[in-house]
């Protein structure tokens, strides 16, 4: 299913659903089809919203970690949202870490899924070979377990991308600003619920980084998934939704 983007101001957002806010932040490559079956299944019981983040639109200081969690946060002010259960995947779980140690008054859960924040293989450091589509699919492909995941229309996305060069710069920019931004011993002082949703065949945010997220984070549980790499709510979103579920209906209300 396709959903509509709507504008408000200077934001664009998909917004589904009644009830308590579920707020889902995407990742370096992440589209709005890398969450559908998660949409799909919460939009009964949430009110599922996924802004766009603005990944190539910021000014060359804001274009990090850092930038993007001010973006979050001036997001959250626009449509005066508090009390959020906020997911995210990849560099957006680490965007969402970074907002809850600033404003964690607004965030009632967190869930990460492959986030960045304590180590990745770098994405984003000699990623962009322009011009290679055979490369360009094999770094997409790796992303899963299960290569076939790797659709010729993600592919062709993921090649567009870097094949613009400005594109390209922001990318390298925030995949380097997410390795330098390192969080470690801060996470400790985040005491939300956190559940860590991980794939056991992950090769960009590796098992043992779960490992050190459940270790560092107080109230923190982790559950894996099997034959499933760095973006599960995408690759395996049945099992994914299985999990979520039971922790979000403990967390309501």
């Amino acid at each position: 299913m396709e959903y509509e983007v709507k504008q408000s101001g200077k934001f664009k957002y998909v917004e589904e659903g009644s009830g308590e806010p579920l707020v889902l932040l995407h990742g370096l490559f992440g589209a709005l089809s890398n969450f559908k079956d998660l949409v799909e299944h919460f939009r009964k019981t949430h009110r599922v919203i996924i802004p766009l983040l603005p990944l190539y639109d910021l000014n060359v200081l804001e274009t990090s970690v850092s930038g993007l969690a001010k973006f979050v946060f001036r997001f959250f002010e626009h449509q005066k949202l508090t009390n959020v259960h906020l997911l995210g995947n990849s560099l957006g779980g680490h965007v969402g870490l970074v907002f809850t140690l600033k404003h964690p008054e607004l965030v009632k859960t967190i869930v990460l899924t492959g986030s960045s924040g304590l180590f990745e293989n770098g994405m984003g450091e000699t990623y962009p070979k322009r011009g290679d589509y055979n490369y360009v699919q094999k770094k997409t492909e790796l992303t899963f377990y299960d290569p076939k995941v790797a659709t010729k229309e993600l592919v062709d996305e993921v090649f567009g991308i870097i094949n613009n060069r400005l594109k390209a710069i922001k990318i390298i920019t925030l995949a380097r600003s997410a390795i330098r931004h390192n969080l470690g011993e801060e996470l400790q002082q985040i005491t939300q619920p956190v559940c860590l949703i991980w794939g056991r065949n992950d090769t960009i945010t590796p098992p043992m980084v779960a490992e050190e997220f459940q270790k560092l984070l107080p109230n923190s549980e982790l559950h894996w998934i099997d034959k499933c790499g760095h973006a599960p709510m995408m690759e395996v979103p049945g099992e994914f939704n299985q999990i979520l579920l039971p922790f979000l209906e403990k967390h309501k209300g």
